[in-house]
């Protein structure tokens, strides 16, 4: 099966509420990869792309970073919205209702983020027109599915073409340009709002961008 990934599918994906359960971006805590992966970053501008649910955003913006964080769902930027005011979180945090697929912030940032996104676009493609907004010295943060055999559909098994290997991914990396610093394959297990388990085969990768 073809997934769109467009507006519509997302706008349905979080009305539905299928983005309350474990693995999602609804509810749940940020993944355990952001801190690893940033907290030796001195913080400064930062873009999430396909911040979903916001939890990503909202604590590096609680790190003193200025996160803008961006969507193609209103329905998620919602969430995300009420989640950070509920929070406290600080003021230096901008939602931006936007398709990453053709969108451009006009600037680069000192860190970019993407944690689970799927455009209406191929996946590597999409990590490919995200780096290109990394400023120099800065840093590309890809958390993804890893794909593995019998991935047939969304969520917690995600299509074929929503999901990559590292070494996909650094392959497009061009290693003049880029110092890669992870890049990494896991298996963790998620548990929450009283379900069962749930294994996520993740991908993680950052890069940093040479001066």
């Amino acid at each position: 099966m073809t997934h769109g990934f467009d507006k519509d599918f997302w706008e349905r994906h979080w009305r539905q509420g299928s983005a309350e359960g474990p693995g999602s971006m609804g509810g749940n805590p940020p993944n355990p990869y952001l801190a690893r992966e940033t907290s030796g970053l001195t913080p400064g501008t930062a873009l999430d792309a396909g911040c979903g649910g916001g939890a990503e955003a909202i604590r590096l913006a609680f790190d003193g970073w200025h996160v803008t964080a961006a969507d193609i769902s209103s329905e998620a930027l919602a969430r995300a919205a009420e989640r950070a005011a509920a929070s406290g979180a600080p003021e230096h945090l901008q939602w931006v209702e936007a398709d990453l697929s053709v969108w451009s912030p006009g600037l680069r940032f000192d860190l970019v983020m993407t944690h689970y996104a799927h455009p209406a676009m191929p996946q590597l493609e999409f990590y490919d027109r995200i780096a290109g907004w990394v400023a120099p010295g800065g840093t590309l943060l890809i958390v993804g599915h890893l794909h593995t055999p019998g991935s047939t559909g969304h969520g917690h098994h995600p299509p074929a073409e929503a999901s990559v290997t590292s070494a996909a991914i650094t392959a497009r990396l061009d290693d003049r340009e880029w110092e890669i610093v992870t890049a990494e394959e896991h298996l963790r297990t998620l548990t929450g709002h009283g379900g069962p388990a749930v294994p996520l085969h993740d991908v993680v990768v950052r890069a940093t961008r040479r001066r």
